[in-house]
């Protein structure tokens, strides 16, 4: 007999919550996204949505706010039902989402973002100062002090996002959902992020947040419901569930793909031989400057800074993406100027680029069409590949690395982040490369899926390939590294072998603070995001 998901009482002196989903069904096709998933939502608190890429969270916040039609169960507002056939039907009802790229746009200014569709008028006519006006005294409401005449595009990411969440607050939004708010963001933006959602949750507004940083949800979340293959775990108090009993839950499993994670990658004699990859004082006027690197075979070189510390601008060039003004390269002692990807493809070097929404997936296009495309690329449009040799590579890469559904036939743009971020890595490596340049591989997906992709690449590297591996998790780049470079300010600043190195370590580094001889340090269970 199936237990019933597990929920906890409502806030002391909350009678009902501001929505409630009940049993909710969607199906697409053969597969079963939510089956009979139900949330609730109390006003002055910050619900945490969590689960694997995969778990159906997604899908769940798009059948809230009238992207998908639900198949069964229903939705209450304010102890009424409703049904939402359309986003602006949502938005009547007072749920309002931000979600992980920015849905604004960029050559209006702040304040004709936030009015879109509800400027002020007089006589029939928009009135600019009212509508500035009344942009301005919503800003300053959440303590975001900028000129609301400016362009938005002028700011940075974390800025454009609160004025995303302000537009919500103008049109009074009752639930506001904020989908991977983040995961591109540092960590004073992600404290005043964090600031303008205490400001809300204490007026009353029901949050729904979506991370996959757990030392962010234990910092601001109150309340969490867990998801698992499109059913409801349970809903828990947050102060009340262990970060052990957390993952427990959002994997379904005992931690042997988390213990994967603290595992060391298998570790080569690497500098024996003649690197496979060598930068001699690579760079590119106002984006790198001259940079050395050797990346040997079997081995993993990972690259650690701070955001905007050049770490994807020497990715790109190391690709061809971007042309080098300065420097040479050589493979395996042969010197060659990449002039484009194609000459890098041609080189056996791989890519997988930091911006999978703009420079990857290619959304109507099925799982095994953007699995092969690398591959069909690198023959020439007037050689298809067999049918019979399509049909091998997709099928043994879905079973390699796990890709959920496993059907080849499924659109990509209706698959989760996480297996998203599997199709482009199977991609690459359907080319058979010698070196895979991996830019950020595992940000925004769940830890289930960043395991299995980590480990995917250790055993990679235990095969002889050679990786050159970015991320912003301090933790995640020690874990895989057989050696470390740092970059802070568009430059190299140190280079070794990642021999007992720790975080700390790392960031004296970057902090200009280093000591002579690193000294081991345990790992927190949260991830550093630099």
């Amino acid at each position: 007999m199936t237990t019933p998901p597990e929920v906890v009482a409502p806030p002391e002196g909350e009678r009902s919550p501001v929505i409630e989903m009940r049993d909710i069904s969607i199906t697409f096709g053969a597969v079963r996204a939510l089956d009979r998933v139900s949330l609730r939502l109390f006003p002055g608190e910050v619900h945490a949505l969590m689960g694997e890429n995969g778990a159906g969270k997604s899908t769940l916040i798009k059948a809230l706010t009238g992207v998908y039609t639900i198949d069964a169960g229903e939705v209450i507002v304010e102890g009424e039902p409703h049904e939402f056939h359309s986003p602006a039907a949502s938005q009547e009802a007072g749920i309002s989402t931000v979600y992980q790229e920015v849905n604004l746009v960029p050559n209006l200014t702040v304040a004709e973002n936030m009015m879109l569709g509800r400027e002020p008028r007089r006589f029939g006519a928009i009135s600019v100062r009212d509508m500035n006006r009344r942009a301005r005294r919503t800003l300053l409401h959440l303590g975001v002090d900028i000129d609301p005449r400016s362009t938005l595009d002028e700011h940075p990411i974390a800025i454009q996002q609160l004025v995303a969440i302000a537009r919500a607050v103008d049109v009074e939004a009752k639930v506001l959902i904020l989908d991977e708010p983040t995961s591109s963001l540092d960590a004073d933006e992600v404290e005043k992020l964090f600031t303008v959602m205490r400001r809300l949750r204490d007026e009353g507004v029901a949050i729904v947040f979506v991370s996959h940083f757990l030392d962010q949800i234990y910092e601001i979340a109150d309340r969490m419901t867990i998801l698992r293959n499109g059913k409801l775990v349970e809903e828990r108090m947050v102060a009340q569930t262990t970060q052990l009993e957390l993952v427990r839950s959002m994997i379904g499993r005992e931690l042997e793909t988390l213990d994967r994670l603290d595992c060391e990658a298998p570790k080569t004699d690497a500098e024996t031989g003649v690197p496979v990859l060598k930068a001699i004082g690579l760079g590119r006027k106002n984006s790198l400057e001259a940079t050395d690197l050797e990346l040997f075979e079997g081995e993993v070189v990972g690259i650690a800074g701070l955001l905007g510390s050049g770490r994807t601008e020497l990715a790109r060039l190391l690709f061809g993406a971007d042309t080098a003004d300065t420097g040479e390269l050589t493979f395996r002692s042969e010197r060659r100027k990449l002039r484009s990807p194609r000459h890098a493809i041609d080189r056996k070097v791989a890519f997988s680029s930091e911006d999978r929404k703009a420079e990857g997936v290619v959304g109507d296009l099925t799982v095994a069409d953007n699995m092969l495309l690398a591959l069909q690329a690198s023959r020439g449009w007037l050689r298809p590949i067999p049918q019979a040799m399509r049909t091998q590579l997709v099928d043994d890469y879905i079973a390699a690395l796990d890709i959920r559904p496993a059907d080849p036939h499924a659109l990509m743009r209706n698959l989760s982040g996480g297996n998203q971020q599997k199709v482009l890595l199977a991609r690459w490596l359907i080319t058979q490369p010698e070196i895979l340049i991996l830019d950020e591989p595992t940000r925004g997906i769940d830890i289930g899926a960043k395991a299995q992709i980590q480990a995917k690449v250790a055993e990679l590297a235990a095969q002889g390939l050679s990786v050159v591996f970015i991320s912003a998790e301090l933790e995640e780049v020690l874990r895989l590294s057989d050696r470390l470079v740092v970059m802070r300010d568009r430059r190299k600043i140190d280079e070794r072998v990642n021999a007992d190195v720790s975080v700390r370590d790392v960031l004296e580094i970057i902090a200009g603070e280093a000591h002579p001889e690193p000294q081991a340090e345990p790992q927190s269970e949260g991830a550093t995001h630099v």
